[in-house]
């Protein structure tokens, strides 16, 4: 389904019309003014379709290292057989007489770009009311479809179309050459294991990890301590979502491991005298730490979405850890366990990449083998 126009609602969408005419005339007189539009605004975010039009055919003389004035703008309309449909070459001399001087571009471009957000929310908004009165959608899936629709925006992320080869290959060289000046350096995120770090080169972003291994083999300790490091020495922000631990089993033995107390100890209430100011300084320190903690008993699929979004868009998490796998449920119909699970990984891969952070998932193996 397609989002509605915004020509069908009764009130008129927002706009600015004299900031695109400033945006456009400040882009006829100098080239830094060009640059500053480049970077904040795509076409898309102009009303008028007519600005829409004199935008790209900017940037098609800019990218072409043609000089930029009003001679070179007109013959690129006129070659496009645009020039009569954007008002012709008068109305392109009136967009250099409506501003000055190009300083205050970047101004207008927020100006812009704000209104576009703004039409992009009446469009999102809209189709979730009609697909809200036509019932045809579960409600589950219509909540995630909506929280996607305005994360998108908000994030003023655009969905990818197809590269080129040359383009991919350039970006892969750049980052070639980048590791081969770091000579082994970390490129993500450090575990604190650094052997592990050193086959992997850190957590890498949009890369789904699953820790797989039998009942009570450290998975989730692993997994806690991994969470610590990212949090206390890179500073990054992590959430854990714990569908079989409490948030404050979870809590307690990340103090045990943190003051290196003996847990039983703790469970059975025999702590001595001595471990008292470790646990103190370890509170201390985690206290301070950017971990978020979901607990939630049960969790489907689109709630652990919504939920990353959520803490993405407010605190920029750098991690996603998730324990564990097999306790998690998927709304879609799917013919056994093993097909259920294979849905939910390919999700989390999906998130992951959606947020552009890596996701670890812990993996309990039956012990039906042994």
């Amino acid at each position: 389904m397609e989002l509605p126009e915004l020509t069908t609602l009764e009130r008129l969408p927002p706009q600015n019309l004299d900031a695109e005419q400033a945006i456009l005339g400040s882009m006829l007189l100098e080239e830094e003014a060009i640059v500053c539009a480049a970077e904040l605004l795509q076409d898309g975010a102009f009303y008028k379709d007519a600005h829409r039009k004199i935008f790209t055919a900017l940037l098609t003389l800019y990218k072409a290292n043609t000089p930029v004035d009003l001679v070179t703008i007109t013959d690129e309309l006129k070659k496009r057989n645009l020039l009569e449909e954007v008002g012709g070459a008068s109305y392109l001399a009136t967009l250099t007489s409506v501003v000055p001087t190009a300083a205050n571009a970047e101004h207008y471009c927020r100006i812009v770009k704000q209104k576009a957000i703004l039409r992009d929310l009446i469009r999102a908004t809209t189709r979730i009311a009609t697909e809200c009165y036509e019932e045809a959608i579960e409600p589950d899936l219509l909540l995630d479809k909506a929280e996607t629709l305005i994360f998108d925006i908000a994030s003023k992320k655009l969905k990818r179309d197809a590269v080129a080869m040359k383009d991919i290959i350039k970006s892969s060289i750049e980052m070639i050459d980048l590791l081969y000046q770091r000579k082994g350096m970390i490129t993500g995120l450090p575990t604190g294991f650094l052997e592990l770090d050193q086959q992997l080169a850190g957590l890498q972003p949009t890369d789904l990890i699953v820790v797989a291994g039998r009942p009570a083999m450290g998975k989730s300790s692993f997994a806690l301590c991994v969470a610590e490091h990212v949090a206390l020495t890179q500073k990054a922000g992590v959430a854990i979502f714990s569908l079989e631990m409490s948030k404050e089993h979870l809590v307690q033995r990340m103090l045990c491991s943190h003051a290196r107390i003996n847990a039983h100890s703790v469970r059975s209430g025999m702590l001595s005298t001595s471990d008292w100011p470790n646990l103190t300084k370890a509170a201390g320190k985690l206290s301070e730490a950017p971990i978020f903690v979901d607990d939630s008993p049960t969790l489907s699929v689109l709630e652990l979405r919504a939920k990353a979004r959520r803490l993405k868009s407010r605190y920029d998490i750098s991690l996603v850890i998730l324990d564990y796998l097999q306790l998690m449920s998927e709304s879609s119909m799917v013919e056994n366990r093993q097909q259920e699970i294979a849905v939910i990984s390919r999700s989390l891969k999906a998130l992951a990449r959606e947020l552009t952070v890596p996701v670890i998932a812990v993996s309990q193996l039956s012990r039906a083998p042994e």
